[in-house]
């Protein structure tokens, strides 16, 4: 497994089918809720020059959409909430994620089930151009949701913060100016009013956010609630930015882009075509961390693509995980420096031989984790906890093939060789 990668719509729709499979063989990607409402948005758009319908568009993307490994992340709104109620949002590269269930087995086996995601059989549906009415209906609300804001009541509340975009002269500053706010006690109340205009937090929540937030004397939002701070900074810089005209107020989809960095402390990269991208993720970036530009990654898997291509066929029959194991090439290559900064012991693994394990103890495995995924759900006990878990299942649908390669053992035998 390589680095944990958040990426955009823009990078996705620059790859063929072939460069998206090594993404996702050798990233474990976040798969951000902005990409799908991206997505699903391009459902209202018309046919465009090349003859291609809303439908197709879709469907494309789809096709090139990760389903090796990473997974779905929780709604950043939704996320906010819960920190601000009091609940832990990890911040050091961990994917939150919904739809986990605790189950116990027959034998006293306990584990942690997550079933393919809903976002993930919509995907399986659009690849084969299948859409739901309600995803026909909900598509131009999804996108308006994220382009239209009171802009008249958030210029008024940014004064009220004391906050002049007209001062501000680089992203550098604008980030500085939003982070110093945040950090301090001024103005708790116009603070959280602009994280619930920002985010649209439902109003009957308002009452208990701020009530809570009192017993604690209004402790700075950095300290009291990481995550929604983080958020609070994203929002800020952008206003700040648009204003100070560091960022263009013509393009609409500015918002919905700059929203991308709300999930940025989930990864260990950040991968964009997006110019906006490349202009402001940086100031967001922690040390370990970094912005790589789409277009450079996407050479990179070209490159990979021809290279595992010199193989024999009869290695490209096992199967991506038994054939490529790792990245080809040296040094100078980014992919090669990407896991050699974020996966640092992938080298060490590599040299390792792997256990040889009967076909009767590999049948067992997979026996195991059927039962384990099939067992009911029960509440999980007080003093249990995930690190004593006997299993965690995450449940997939992959094909066999996909593009020009095989993803799984030709000679795998499933209901469906499609």
């Amino acid at each position: 497994m390589g680095p944990i990668a958040l990426f955009d719509k823009s990078f996705i729709q620059s790859l063929s089918i072939d460069e998206s499979i090594w993404f996702d063989h050798f990233f474990y990607p976040i798969i951000c809720p902005l990409f799908y409402v991206e997505t699903l948005a391009d459902l209202t758009k018309a046919t465009n020059s090349k003859g291609r319908t809303a439908e197709d568009l879709v469907r494309i993307i789809a096709d090139k959409t990760p389903v090796l490994s990473g997974g779905p992340c929780i709604h950043h709104q939704e996320l906010c909430i819960s920190n601000l109620m009091g609940h832990s949002v990890p911040l050091n590269g961990q994917i939150p994620r919904a739809g986990g269930r605790y189950v116990q087995t027959p034998d006293g086996k306990s584990g942690h089930v997550f079933d393919e995601s809903p976002e993930a059989k919509a995907f399986t549906r659009w690849q084969n151009g299948d859409f739901l009415e309600v995803e026909r209906k909900y598509a131009e609300s999804w996108r308006k949701m994220l382009t239209t804001l009171d802009l008249s009541a958030t210029a008024t509340r940014m004064r009220e913060l004391g906050i002049n975009s007209q001062e501000c002269k680089s992203v550098e500053a604008a980030y500085e100016i939003a982070t110093q706010l945040v950090r301090s006690r001024t103005k708790p109340f116009e603070q959280m009013a602009l994280l619930f205009a920002f985010l649209d937090i439902p109003s009957n929540l308002h009452h208990s956010i701020l009530e809570r937030w009192s017993i604690d004397q209004y402790r700075p939002l950095f300290d009291y609630a990481p995550y929604a701070a983080h958020v609070l900074v994203v929002e800020l810089f952008f206003q700040i930015a648009l204003g100070a005209n560091l960022i263009s107020s013509e393009r609409a989809s500015n918002r919905i882009d700059i929203s991308y960095l709300c999930y940025l402390p989930f990864s260990m990269i950040f991968i964009s075509s997006d110019k906006l991208h490349r202009k402001c993720a940086r100031v967001f970036l922690r040390k370990n961390q970094e912005f790589i530009w789409g277009p450079d990654l996407k050479a990179e898997l070209s490159r990979q693509n021809s290279e595992f291509s010199k193989l024999p066929a009869e290695s490209l029959e096992l199967g991506l995980m038994k054939f490529a194991p790792a990245p080809i090439g040296d040094a100078s290559h980014l992919l090669i420096q990407l896991w050699d900064r974020h996966t640092p012991n992938w080298r060490s693994q590599e040299k390792k031989e792997s256990i040889q394990l009967s076909p009767e103890a590999e049948k067992k495995i997979v026996e195991d984790m059927i039962q384990l995924a099939k067992s009911n759900s029960v509440a999980m006990p007080e003093d249990d906890n995930y690190e004593e878990l006997d299993q965690m299942v995450i449940q997939r649908l992959v094909p066999k093939r996909k593009g020009s390669w095989w993803l799984l053992p030709k000679s795998l035998k499933v209901e469906d060789d499609s």
